[in-house]
């Protein structure tokens, strides 16, 4: 009763200045905090189910490239009507912004990913890839003189270092030249999708414009490097269950549904804080991988996957502000 009459004596100005949440909460609407979390949860899912399909393409009957075209080109067919409504959009970007987004999400990242997950595991794919993302994105920010972590944000990128040194560390002792090697370039994955995360912010597209934006130079070039031979294709000969599974994870499930929330997250949440993604994406996988793909978790995962997780949720923490008692 008494929140009723509160909220019935605000005068005007106080509810224009009422916060988002606040004024989504008053409406029966979803805060914009709120649908951005949800958006990144989704996400987790669908990334979950590339990192699951990057090991899963070292056995099917597909190529990186068959992989690459199916992830690039789905998106375009559905949203072709829309994109060309954005042409003016799109041909105004800036070639700084654009160049983050097409290298941090495009062929580069897409063949580093594929590679190393063909090296590694599905696990080194989910924690790797994902959870190196704020540290990534944190030096990123640094560089371009946006702030320093502070306080936890210190101790969760410290944590993830260690997570991803206990994951290697048997491979080192071993000499093992793949693991090593596949680590590696999924490192270089994590920090083109860093790229990519703080790209997104600085342009000026919504979601289907930033897909739009990837995705039609990633298609032309797959399409001009399978066409003159530079990369090898089998997509003529591809099973129909491969074909069908790539399609729906890679086209339809990371190129449009997660291309979509990821954006849309990035605009309702920031990029430091969308890159929270890693800290549930590397779970999700290292018990996805035990009934799908017959891995079994390894004391280096074990150990590694809980450290990266840990610190990317201390890496994403942000101190509390002290709220007044009128507030």
């Amino acid at each position: 009763m008494v929140a009723t009459n509160t909220a019935a004596a605000a005068t005007p100005s106080e509810a224009r200045s009422a916060s988002p949440t606040l004024r989504a909460a008053r409406s029966g609407e979803l805060s914009p905090h709120v649908a951005g979390m949800l958006a990144l949860l989704l996400t987790v899912a669908i990334w979950a189910a590339f990192a699951l399909s990057a090991r899963a393409l070292s056995t099917s009957t597909l190529l990186a490239a068959d992989a690459a075209l199916l992830r690039f080109g789905v998106p375009l067919v559905f949203l072709a009507p829309a994109l060309w409504r954005r042409r003016r959009r799109l041909a105004a970007v800036r070639p700084g912004p654009a160049a983050k987004i097409i290298c941090g999400a495009g062929v580069p990242f897409f063949l580093a990913a594929m590679h190393g997950g063909s090296l590694t595991s599905a696990a080194f794919v989910g924690a790797i890839v994902p959870g190196m993302v704020p540290l990534f994105v944190s030096a990123l920010l640094v560089a371009s003189g946006r702030g320093a972590p502070r306080g936890t944000q210190t101790a969760g990128l410290v944590l993830i270092v260690a997570g991803v040194v206990a994951l290697v560390c048997r491979y080192t002792v071993v000499l093992d030249g793949d693991v090593l090697l596949g680590s590696g370039i999924l490192l270089v994955a994590s920090g083109l999708w860093a790229l990519y995360t703080v790209g997104l912010r600085d342009v000026d597209l919504d979601p289907v414009g930033s897909i739009g934006l990837l995705c039609l130079p990633s298609f032309a070039v797959i399409a001009f490097l399978v066409l003159t031979g530079v990369l090898p294709t089998n997509l003529a000969r591809a099973t129909g269950g491969d074909l069908v599974l790539f399609l729906v994870v890679q086209g339809l499930g990371v190129g449009l549904c997660a291309g979509l929330l990821y954006a849309f997250a990035i605009r309702r949440l920031g990029p430091q804080r969308c890159s929270v993604v890693g800290s549930l994406s590397p779970v999700a996988v290292v018990l996805l991988a035990i009934p799908l793909l017959d891995e079994s978790p390894t004391l280096p995962v074990v150990v590694g996957v809980p450290l990266i997780t840990a610190g990317v949720v201390l890496a994403n923490r942000r101190p509390r502000n002290k709220v007044s008692a009128d507030a």
